[in-house]
């Protein structure tokens, strides 16, 4: 479970990641390629405005061959400009297309998004612990809805725990080790705490239990993470 816990945190990371950065690609991508169509497409007129300026310039042209061919070269520049012009209803229609392209993309990343907000909730609530109950008679432990049997021993260390937990103490592995054994604390080695802390771990799941229950803090000891509310010794 610990390891599934992690990669569900890594998937949802990347896919935050990814849904930020695919909005940004994607306006990116989209507007220099509208950017650069319009800029590089001349000037529909501009073949047009070059034989009115040729008529302008040349008066000796007045030849029936000489105007002849500045007709033709006037309806070439028309049929130019008309070609042009739909070369840029083409253009047009392909950036309404790549922007439903972008609406689409929009809506799959946001739902992408929805999702990953979902799967975190979901994973805080399956590691949440709602209740902590111990059947000392039993040798059993009721976290959440699972059921748990462990050795007397286990059962000893976790009870410990909790009662500290409920006075809101923290115990280190020699106070463990004396509360469970009767001894002095004096008497006792903080390895021997330790050793105890470690089986209880084994016998519920190491590192669930880990996460879920069992704080190690630095120089202190040691304490459930468990609101005291919900804590119950029986």
């Amino acid at each position: 479970m610990p390891g599934s816990i992690s990669s569900v945190t890594k998937t949802l990371r990347a896919g935050n990641r990814a849904v930020v950065w695919g909005i940004v690609a994607i306006a990116a991508i989209l507007g220099l390629a509208a950017a650069l169509l319009f800029v590089s497409l001349p000037d529909a007129n501009a073949f047009n405005a070059r034989v009115e300026r040729i008529f302008v310039e040349n008066d000796a042209l007045t030849g029936p061959g000489e105007i002849r061919l500045l007709e033709v070269l006037a309806q070439s520049g028309t049929a130019f400009a008309e070609v042009l012009a739909s070369y840029r209803t083409i253009i047009f229609i392909l950036l309404i297309f790549a922007t439903a392209l972008l609406i689409t993309a929009l809506i799959l990343l946001i739902l992408f998004a929805g999702l990953n907000r979902r799967m975190s909730e979901i994973q805080r609530a399956g590691i949440e612990v709602q209740s902590l109950r111990i059947l000392r008679g039993e040798n059993a432990v009721l976290l959440n809805d699972m059921a748990f049997t462990l050795t007397p021993a286990a059962i000893e260390t976790l009870s410990v725990l909790a009662e500290a937990r409920i006075d809101d103490d923290i115990l280190s592995g020699a106070q463990i080790e004396a509360m469970i054994s009767g001894r002095p604390e004096s008497e006792c080695d903080e390895a021997a705490g330790a050793t105890r802390i470690k089986r209880l771990r084994d016998a519920m799941g190491n590192q669930l239990v880990a996460e879920l229950l069992i704080r190690n803090i630095a120089r202190k000891g040691y304490t459930l993470s468990v609101p005291a509310d919900r804590l119950r010794v029986d």
